[in-house]
């Protein structure tokens, strides 16, 4: 593109590539709405006004013109898509930006997981904003199939399209001054640092944030992000497929505090994406929940592209690239058009943009178990009450409970009627042979066992059941698919979804997870579970940085005390 002939078609000298006529442009600078004509050149917006002059017009007959939206935070590996199946499921949704640390791959495959997503994202009509993962992995109560250390983050920030550090997760290491973390965020001092700071609040909060971190997505209460706020951080409303604190949060967003918030999904699952959207789907909640519109419109897109200082995305303004959706109808955001660089990507929920039928070889191969025997699953009775993970519905907190459980044989034993069952992380990028071993309640699942490859953030296999030897046999099905979901009841597999690359992807088209997907959970709910995403569920419950109470490959993790219950 040429900025002499950019400017000469701001001017009307020349002729745009494009002209939307008869718009009602949503200004997400001013939050007001103006009838105009936008004229396109080269990919960018050249103008705003009465243009007339063009080579291909469109008419867009009163609907409303708006910038793409931009999904500020979101880990892509959660849909368990292809990055180019991803594209297809978002885009015409309006989603033509997002900022990701693509940290689920790095833990497996280190910077070299991350190439392989990037390389992809540029052939598509998506804009990717690297936020580089600053925990990898994100404490040393797990094992991990990468680490990257301070080198590897300077290495990554020098890509293109890398902004920033992603969140910050090991908040002790940053109060506690550890070394390591603060030599990465030295590192990233030019760019944005994202925050990852459940309950934080006091003098510890000040302390996270005059180390340099300005953002967080993981208040719960309108008490704890309300504390965030006045202490000058962004507030990153999380609406996802298991982290739904969008109507616990919405009333904080005010005239006075507007600009300092955002919309995020965090973990959003194919199935939500394609039957519900992504960030276009928190809008349409907020707008239900009486958010402005506009305002709504506003904290999907220029407050997260100002945050990031990601510049010329976010608005409909000369100079800003012409990323832009039409909006039949504000109150329920339809979204007829979709364009990426002045050139239609999508219409009426269809992309129009090909992708590879065949995504080829690639980080496969990545889990490595060492083989047990069902003997090993068991946990020997102690005639004290045991510590329980208790699941908190539509969060990913956990409570730690301790009660007397059912012993049966010398070995604790799972309680349906009682709904605690045996949980399992099994180590996999190592053949370490390391297994831990606990029990959670809130599930609901009376029969069978749920295995999984996707168990945040190291990515180990892990399992729930209601017998060992259906949870042997899920996990080596796991095992045996390189990665996936797996259900198993009876000693033999009811249903599975391969995730062949990384243990975190599938190379099927968006269509074909989806229905995986829904096959699972439809069985999952046959089987008794209650939850509406349960493999969602069990993912994090391998989270050691995620309140109150983990299991990860090495044993039970009290997170408040950051260390392991013995």
């Amino acid at each position: 593109m040429s900025l002499a002939s950019l400017i000469a078609v701001a001017k009307g000298e020349l002729p745009a590539d494009l002209l939307l006529v008869n718009a009602r442009i949503v200004n997400t600078f001013t939050g007001e709405i103006e009838p105009g004509n936008v004229a396109l050149y080269g990919g960018m917006i050249a103008g705003v006004g009465d243009y007339s002059h063009a080579r291909q017009v469109v008419d867009l007959g009163g609907r409303y013109l708006a910038p793409g939206l931009i999904n500020g935070h979101t880990h892509v590996e959660s849909s368990m898509l292809h990055i180019t199946q991803y594209a297809r499921a978002v885009v015409p949704r309006g989603t033509t930006a997002l900022v990701t640390d693509l940290h689920e791959i790095a833990n497996v495959c280190g910077l070299e997981g991350m190439k392989y997503m990037l390389r992809w994202a540029r052939r598509l009509p998506l804009d990717l904003f690297l936020m580089v993962p600053s925990c990898v992995p994100a404490t040393s109560l797990e094992t991990s199939g990468a680490r990257l250390d301070a080198r590897d983050i300077r290495t990554a920030l020098r890509w293109g399209n890398a902004i920033g550090l992603g969140e910050v997760m090991n908040f002790p290491g940053v109060l506690g001054g550890d070394r390591e973390v603060l030599e990465k965020m030295a590192v990233a001092r030019t760019g944005s640092i994202d925050g990852h700071a459940p309950g934080l609040r006091g003098r510890g909060l000040n302390a996270y944030i005059a180390s340099g971190i300005l953002s967080d997505h993981e208040s719960t209460t309108a008490e704890e992000a309300e504390e965030k706020l006045r202490r000058g951080m962004y507030l990153m409303i999380r609406e996802g497929s298991s982290e739904k604190n969008l109507d616990a949060l919405l009333p904080l967003v005010t005239d006075n505090t507007y600009k300092r918030c955002l919309f995020v999904v965090d973990d959003r699952s194919c199935v939500d994406l394609l039957r519900d959207g992504d960030i276009d789907a928190v809008v349409r909640k907020a707008i239900r929940g009486g958010l402005d519109p506009v305002r709504a419109l506003q904290l999907a897109t220029i407050n997260a592209a100002e945050y990031f200082r990601l510049g010329r995305v976010g608005a409909v303004a000369p100079g800003y690239l012409a990323n832009l959706i039409v909006i039949g109808d504000l109150a329920t955001l339809g979204i007829e058009k979709v364009f990426y660089r002045g050139r239609l990507v999508a219409e009426g929920g269809e992309p129009l943009f090909g992708v590879p039928s065949r995504i080829g070889g690639g980080l496969t191969r990545s889990v490595n178990v060492r083989p047990f025997a069902v003997e090993a699953l068991r946990i020997p009775a102690t005639g004290y009450a045991d510590p329980i993970i208790e699941l908190v519905p539509d969060q990913i907190l956990t409570r730690k409970r301790w009660e007397e459980v059912r012993v049966s044989g010398g070995v604790v034993a799972p309680d349906v009627e009682r709904d605690i069952l045996k949980l399992v992380v099994v180590e996999r990028h190592r053949a370490s042979g390391n297994i831990g071993l606990g029990l959670v309640k809130g599930f609901g699942l009376r029969r069978g066992a749920m295995a999984s490859s996707i168990a945040h953030d190291s990515h180990n296999i892990i399992a729930v059941g209601t017998d060992d030897r259906d949870i042997l046999t899920a996990i080596e099905e796991v095992s045996r698919l390189q990665g996936g979901l797996v259900i198993a009841h009876e000693g033999r597999i009811l249903a599975a979804l391969p995730l062949p690359i990384a243990g975190l992807l599938s190379d099927a088209p968006l269509e074909a997870v989806v229905a995986g997907l829904e096959e699972l959970e439809s069985t999952a709910l046959s089987l008794g579970v209650s939850l509406p995403a349960p493999f969602a569920a069990l993912s994090f419950l391998a989270l050691p940085v995620i309140l109150e109470l983990r299991l990860t490959d090495l044993g039970l993790v009290d997170v408040t005390a950051a260390r392991l219950l013995h």
